[in-house]
């Protein structure tokens, strides 16, 4: 990876350590080589423990890199399927898998996987971010999108770090939170910040700023006319 002089975005360093303890076992930073993007990322080991797989990870042409937050289920799959195609890897991580499947079936990626996940690809020949969250929403993903700056992390409190960010509460989303104890939707609890919804899908292109977010999967609908007897159900909640 393209590595360089950090200390323009030297605040990035601070907000990954508030975020220490999602992921204390390593903790990686990268800035694009255009020096328009900077990854920060806390890692939890799990699968394919090596440094190699630490993030954030570039892919082996160093068009691309990734933060990545959650678990693939059916890495392995995709990693066979990949291969097939004549995608060569260099770790066993299901990072890897992400990365390589966002180059070979772009933003319909998301359909491919199995799994919990929250992550953010920089294209640097298109100068795109591509950032995902998975169907249930179980990982999070809080971002601030201000004047052609587009900031994201796994948690608020990193994000207050931002230089020269003024606060203030978002009243609609305290009279939510009051009403039900969250926030549900897109809000945040303070003004201008937002979440990416479940089973979305979003491209911020830094050349023009535009920000376009898509839904990627909805919860099927009920066959309302399907009439099941207790064994039926019973046997069913089992698989």
């Amino acid at each position: 990876s393209k590595k360089g002089n950090l200390e323009p975005q030297a605040w990035i360093s601070e907000a990954s350590k508030k975020l220490s303890h999602r992921g204390p076992d390593s903790s990686g930073e990268w800035l694009s080589e255009d020096h328009k993007v900077v990854f920060a990322h806390q890692r939890l080991a799990i699968i394919d423990l090596v440094r190699s797989s630490d993030q954030p990870m570039v892919s082996s042409d160093e068009t691309m890199a990734i933060v990545f937050n959650g678990e693939i289920y059916n890495y392995k799959e995709l990693r066979k399927e990949l291969s097939s195609l004549g995608y060569k890897f260099r770790t066993n991580s299901d990072t890897e898998v992400i990365l390589n499947c966002y180059k070979n079936w772009g933003a319909s990626c998301v359909s491919y996987f199995n799994g919990m996940f929250a992550f953010a690809i920089y294209d640097s020949l298109e100068q795109k971010l591509f950032i995902a969250r998975d169907r249930a929403g179980e990982k999070p993903f809080f971002y601030y999108n201000y004047k052609g700056q587009f900031y994201f992390a796994s948690e608020l409190k990193s994000l207050f770090l931002i230089p020269n960010l003024e606060k203030s509460l978002n009243y609609v989303a305290l009279d939510k939170y009051l009403k039900m104890g969250y926030i549900p939707g897109d809000q945040c609890i303070i003004e201008g910040f937002n979440k990416l919804p479940p089973a979305h899908y979003a491209h911020f292109d830094l050349k023009n700023g535009k920000f376009e977010q898509f839904q990627y999967w909805n919860i099927p609908d009920f066959e309302s006319n399907n009439v099941m007897v207790e064994q039926e159900i019973l046997s069913e909640l089992e698989e």
